[in-house]
This record gives C-alpha cells, structure tokens and sequence, in this order.
C-alpha cells in the first residue's frame, strides 16, 4: 500500500499507516479488519479486501455475453454488461458484437447502463470499431508515471483481430451502476465530436485496481491509478455526468442519431 497506493502519500496516509502498524490483532478476522481500514486510506474508496472465497467465485462464475439488438431504423444497439472471466470468455465477449455488426450502419448505441465493472479490455474491443485508431484512447496516471493504453493494445489483450473503423454517429448510454471498467469504456469515447452521452452520472469509480494475493487466499485489491482521457481530463472516485441527463436515455439516443 505504501509504496503504490494512489494515495498513500502525506500526514492522512501516514497516520493510518502508524496505526495499522501499531494495531495487535488477536485473530485472523481482526488483522482482515486492519487491512480494510488501511487500503481505504492508500487507495480511496475503490479499494478493498476479497476474501478468498469470493475470489474463487469470480473464477468460476458465468458471466452474461454482451447482446446486440436493432432498432426499427437498424440502428444497432450493444449491450456491454460487466465481465471478470477468463481470457477464452473474453475472447467470446468482444466476438459477440464484432461479428454482430453491419458495415454500413447510421449509428450506434452503446449501453453502459448496469456495467459494474472487470476486465476492460473484451469491453474496449467490442467497442473498438467506433473509436480512433490513436494512442491517446485512455491513460492512467500512477503516483510516479503515466501509461499510455492505445486502442491496438487494447484489442491485442481482448485476444481479437482489430478491423477497420465504423465512423458514424455513437450514443453511449450511462447509468450510476456503470462503473470502474465500465467507465474507463466509456472514457475511451471522451472529448470525440461525434460521441454523445445519455442517461445519469456514473458511479465514480474511475481508476485502476491491481489485485495482491495474500496468504490464505485473500488479495488485496488496491486503487494504483486514476483514468486520464484524450482530452486530458483525469477522472477518480467522483460520478461522470452524461451529456443529456434523462430518464429515458435510449429513445433521446435514437432520437439523436436519427436527427444526424
């Protein structure tokens, strides 16, 4: 935590840290509670502890596959629901709606809504044909650097073939479940001219996790990065709000693509 928390810098972090450190845990469950406390202070609130059980359940869940639907004018509609699975399911994940979508097409919505979060890379890819084929798709921005994510590496790590661009009008919807990876999709789209946003706020969750297995079985989950868009903009633990505030995003979706 000392060493890569986002924020486990200054007199905050310091006195969590001496007091974690001078904490004398008299079990198992104590010492878990002693962590929890202390990876809020290193890495905000999109920190925490699993525990091994809930881990081995992430490994073998089945996660929902992504869906694409058509509107009556044939505008595709991508469903991108949240996804922690292995590299084979993510492969399937982002193939759902590459192989889904037409060439020519007047648009498209991509649904965010309910997207907790996962692995971003299956979500990016799914998307990728939408996007600009630049190095400036998504950053995060550690204590000590900045790495850059350029949509090729995105797709090269979703395990699929990037294909040509679909340039057409994308309505993104959002909702305040959407979150985590689903945010970092979504600001994968930030500051392009013809991307719109509709819905509520995000959950505010915008950063990068990296996981640290611990004795026993736990591991450690802590926040090491925070997401930075094209635009510079660098986004955290604070809600995303939507272009268009509405609580009937995909008709005003549809309404504004069609007025295109």
């Amino acid at each position: 935590m000392d060493k890569q928390g986002l924020f486990a810098e200054g007199p905050d972090w310091e006195s969590a840290k001496a007091e974690a450190l001078s904490a004398n845990p008299e079990s198992l469950d104590d010492a878990r509670e002693i962590v929890r406390v202390a990876v809020k202070a290193a890495g905000g609130k999109h920190s925490f502890l699993q525990l091994a059980g809930s881990v081995l359940a992430d490994a073998t869940s089945e996660w929902p596959a992504p869906e694409v639907t058509f509107s009556e004018g044939g505008i595709p509609v991508v469903s991108l629901p949240p996804f922690s699975g292995n590299h084979d399911e993510g492969v399937k994940y982002a193939s759902a709606v590459l192989s889904a979508i037409p060439e020519d097409i007047p648009g498209v919505v991509i649904d965010l809504r309910g997207n907790t979060g996962g692995n971003m890379y299956p979500m990016i890819a799914a998307a990728h044909r939408f996007l600009p084929n630049d190095d400036e798709t998504l950053r995060f921005r550690t204590r000590g650097r900045t790495q850059w994510i350029p949509l090729s590496y995105a797709v090269q790590m979703a395990g699929v073939r990037q294909s040509s661009r679909i340039e057409c009008p994308v309505a993104i919807l959002t909702d305040s479940l959407t979150a985590s990876s689903g945010e970092a999709t979504l600001i994968c789209f930030r500051g392009l001219e013809y991307v719109r946003v509709f819905g509520g706020p995000t959950a505010g969750y915008a950063s990068a996790n990296q996981p640290f297995p611990l004795p026993g079985g736990d591991h450690l989950v802590l926040t090491t990065g925070c997401d930075v868009a094209r635009t510079g903009e660098v986004f955290c633990d604070d809600p995303i709000e939507p272009d268009v505030l509405t609580d009937t995003p995909l008709e005003g979706a549809l309404e504004w693509i069609n007025s295109q």
